[in-house]
């Protein structure tokens, strides 16, 4: 067996059982992850990681010249979410709630680069990076997609009236969207997926039942 082959068999994936339970908020920008990962966190007391906004310093950047931001954007998200799983797999919390799991990071990776903003090198020395440090992930319990058409989730964008953000149109939207749903039809075959109408929220109850009842099928837990 080769030493690549032996990295692949005895990954951290494979090989490190976390006692927390991983949930991740996943959707295309603008639908509200944050907010309910949020009141997630408070009914399920439950560790919060956020996606870092305030204190990602290529954001602004990145939306006013995406091609030449484009790759230190995505290696500085890798590197940040990538410390983020660290830490959750060693939280004693019961529940971790991630806001945007590290998997997401490849669909705007790949949009980038089909859209020519992203040189090919440079896509290929992510994807690499991406696949070696897969090998040492905890992959999530159950990811919570909440679904939400391009427009309405372009209306809260101009709602919460982020400076970085004003840049974003209804066409990159539909792109990342349908960059999602492929992401979807792959990652649901590995991690369950529990996909929620959001064009109009539902209580947070009502997401904490749904996760209650994924969460107690597949591991027997009674939160």
């Amino acid at each position: 067996m080769s030493g690549e082959e032996k990295i692949n068999k005895n990954s951290y994936g494979n090989t490190f059982k976390s006692c927390s339970n991983i949930i991740a908020i996943s959707g295309i920008i603008g639908v509200g992850k944050s907010t309910l990962a949020k009141s997630l966190g408070e009914s399920l007391n439950a560790d919060v990681y956020y996606e870092p906004v305030e204190t990602n310093d290529y954001l602004e950047h990145f939306y006013k010249d995406m091609k030449k931001y484009s790759f230190p954007m995505q290696i500085y998200l890798l590197n940040h979410r990538f410390r983020q799983h660290q830490q959750m797999v060693w939280s004693n919390k019961k529940i971790i709630i991630q806001d945007r799991s590290i998997y997401e990071d490849v669909i705007f990776a790949k949009m980038l680069k089909e859209d020519g903003l992203m040189d090919e090198l440079d896509f290929q020395t992510y994807t690499h990076l991406f696949q070696n440090m897969s090998n040492f992930l905890h992959r999530p319990d159950i990811i919570i997609y909440l679904d939400v058409a391009p427009q309405i989730a372009l209306d809260r964008i101009l709602k919460r009236s982020r400076c970085c953000e004003s840049d974003i149109t209804l066409e990159y939207l539909t792109s990342l969207k349908k960059g999602y749903e492929d992401w979807l039809d792959d990652i649901s075959t590995r991690i369950i997926v529990i996909r929620i109408d959001w064009n109009e929220f539902l209580s947070t109850s009502c997401i904490q039942t749904l996760i209650t009842k994924q969460l107690g099928e597949k591991k027997g837990l009674v939160l």
